[in-house]
């Protein structure tokens, strides 16, 4: 591929194949780092440093932008890592990533795409356990075809390193974060199911919505009612907490999937998002820290 040269081209251009770029960026980003403010950032980073890299040195324009990105969120996940006491245990952290919400319309054509793309609150939490560097070869290699060779100099390694460092990833990822029944007709179902339910106080009715195993995340950030329950009898538990906020639910996309979101005049109080596997609800993440929830948008409700 030719460098790219903008003194033909004009400024414009530049930024119109940056632009042409953003959704991808914006969704290495957001895996790379489970939160969307973080991720805005980090491919806003990458449109500075665009700015004073001579666009005569770029051979390749989208591999560039994909790179600088990368090496922001490896920074950012290191630095993390440095402040971090302990290493993050999925089946005992509370903390919840950041959603991204749309409209559920059943009828919309390109829900099934947004599924197929989807990455699940579930599968960021797992993400959250592994170590910089194997977070970023899995995330650039399995879920976007990034080569072996161009993601070895990022993380100091040989591309065969790199390779090791991906498939410990994924074995990591695959033991835990189960993969999800695609099928969103009968997601919404049970997803609806369990509302109904939790709206009657039918603990009979949630209990038979969920898998034995499953689990329950809920993060409010750094009030107390933070926590992990596991257990489908366990997690019913919580039912007069569900039927609570289930007088304020109304559906929609969280991450891709049919999910619950809470909104009392206008404000977002909560975020329900399911994982279901073979019909059954494995895992529950709730997103309740309030100082997060103000950052969402939610203009679409209105649309």
């Amino acid at each position: 591929m030719e460098p790219i040269r903008t003194a033909a081209e004009g400024p414009d251009f530049l930024a119109g194949q940056f632009e042409a770029n953003r959704d991808r960026l914006r969704g290495v980003a957001y895996r790379m780092l489970g939160s969307s403010a973080e991720a805005e950032d980090a491919v806003q980073e990458a449109w500075l440093r665009l700015g004073r890299q001579d666009p005569a040195t770029i051979d390749n324009l989208p591999g560039w932008l994909t790179t600088v990105v990368a090496r922001v969120c490896l920074d950012q996940l290191r630095s993390r890592t440095t402040r971090r006491e302990d290493p993050l245990d999925p089946l005992s952290d509370t903390h919840v990533p950041d959603p991204i919400l749309r409209r559920d319309d059943e009828a919309d054509p390109e829900q099934q795409a947004l599924l197929a793309d989807s990455v699940g609150l579930a599968l960021l939490v797992v993400l959250e356990t592994l170590g910089p560097a194997e977070r970023l070869a899995f995330v650039l290699h399995d879920m976007f075809a990034v080569p072996f060779e161009e993601i070895a100099p990022l993380v100091d390694r040989t591309p065969a390193a790199t390779r090791q460092l991906a498939s410990r990833a994924r074995r990591r990822v695959q033991g835990t974060a189960p993969a999800p029944d695609t099928n969103a007709s009968r997601q919404r179902e049970v997803v609806s199911a369990f509302l109904a339910a939790s709206r009657g106080g039918d603990f009979d009715g949630l209990l038979s919505l969920l898998d034995p195993q499953c689990v329950l995340r809920a993060d409010a950030g750094t009030s107390p009612l933070s926590k992990v329950v596991r257990g489908a009898r366990e997690v019913v538990s919580n039912a007069l907490m569900f039927r609570q906020a289930a007088q304020y639910a109304r559906p929609a996309l969280v991450n891709g999937v049919p999910g619950l979101i809470n909104v009392i005049d206008g404000k977002v109080m909560g975020v329900m998002d399911f994982t279901i596997v073979d019909g059954k609800i494995l895992e529950l993440n709730i997103l309740a820290d309030p100082d997060r929830l103000a950052t969402l948008d939610v203009s679409f409700l209105e649309a």
